[in-house]
């Protein structure tokens, strides 16, 4: 497993203390021409106002999604970062070309990592600095894949929910091809950028771990559902939920940090 559990690395606990999840739901036939413009566009511009572009996907499940993961210093930092980038040229030089691929951008998740050290470690990856031409059907056969779970809570539960997760459910997850990458659970923090809807009422804990490709994803699941104490682990926390819960997996695209 990628991070430890109880003892955060330095990189870890310095990752992005606040974490958006975004799912963006495009028109028909956008999603490669929205990921061409993120990728050349949006990442390095991001960055420059201090904000971490974490990774951007396809989802395999859903072919007109675009999911992306970004990270802040703090909720000032994220109001600073936003305010900065979205008033500045590169946005306003570009937001019409995004805009137009887009049907809905408000499902937006507000996050914190669950634990010291839940949070990305990012510490070694380095992104291509050019975008890739790549044929996205091939390159979903080959890349990795990131699997995003998010366990929708009853109010209060939060705590308990993830320690049983720490303790049980996360050792059960190692596997030689599945890396966890990170935890989190939603930051109630009032909205510093409220421009930007987020979904900050609800209660999630989040799950996301880093697999070699579909299949070893699929190998994954198959045991996990043979395992006694992954299927215990489930029965305990049933009255937890809220809700079903969802899955996202997710193809990386070429210029992602994480995934690849």
């Amino acid at each position: 497993m990628n991070l430890p559990l109880n003892v955060a690395s330095e990189a870890a606990a310095l990752a992005s203390p606040v974490v958006e999840l975004r799912q963006y739901t495009l028109r028909p036939g956008q999603r490669e021409t929205l990921i061409t413009l993120f990728d050349r566009e949006f990442i390095e511009s991001q960055e420059a106002t201090g904000m971490t572009i974490i990774g951007q996907f396809r989802d395999l499940d859903r072919p007109d999604m675009f999911v992306w993961l970004r990270g802040f210093d703090g909720m000032g930092a994220r109001k600073e970062a936003l305010t900065a980038f979205y008033g500045g040229p590169i946005w306003a030089a570009h937001r019409d070309a995004a805009n137009a691929t887009m049907i809905d951008s408000d499902d937006v998740l507000l996050l914190r990592p669950v634990w010291p050290g839940a949070g990305f470690d990012l510490s070694g990856l380095q992104r291509p600095i050019a975008v890739e031409q790549e044929n996205s059907s091939k390159a979903n056969r080959l890349a990795g894949i990131v699997v995003i779970q998010i366990h929708h809570l009853r109010p209060g539960t939060e705590t308990e929910f993830a320690n049983r997760f720490a303790a049980e459910a996360a050792p059960t997850m190692t596997a030689p091809d599945a890396r966890l990458l990170a935890a989190f659970v939603t930051e109630h923090a009032e909205n510093s950028f409220p421009r930007l809807p987020v979904r900050t009422s609800e209660n999630v804990f989040i799950s996301v771990t880093g697999f070699d490709g579909v299949d070893a994803h699929a190998r994954h699941e198959a045991a996990l559902a043979a395992s006694p104490n992954w299927q215990a682990f489930w029965s305990a926390v049933q009255l937890d939920l809220a809700k079903p819960s969802e899955t996202l997996r997710l193809s990386p695209t070429s210029r992602s940090l994480i995934g690849r």
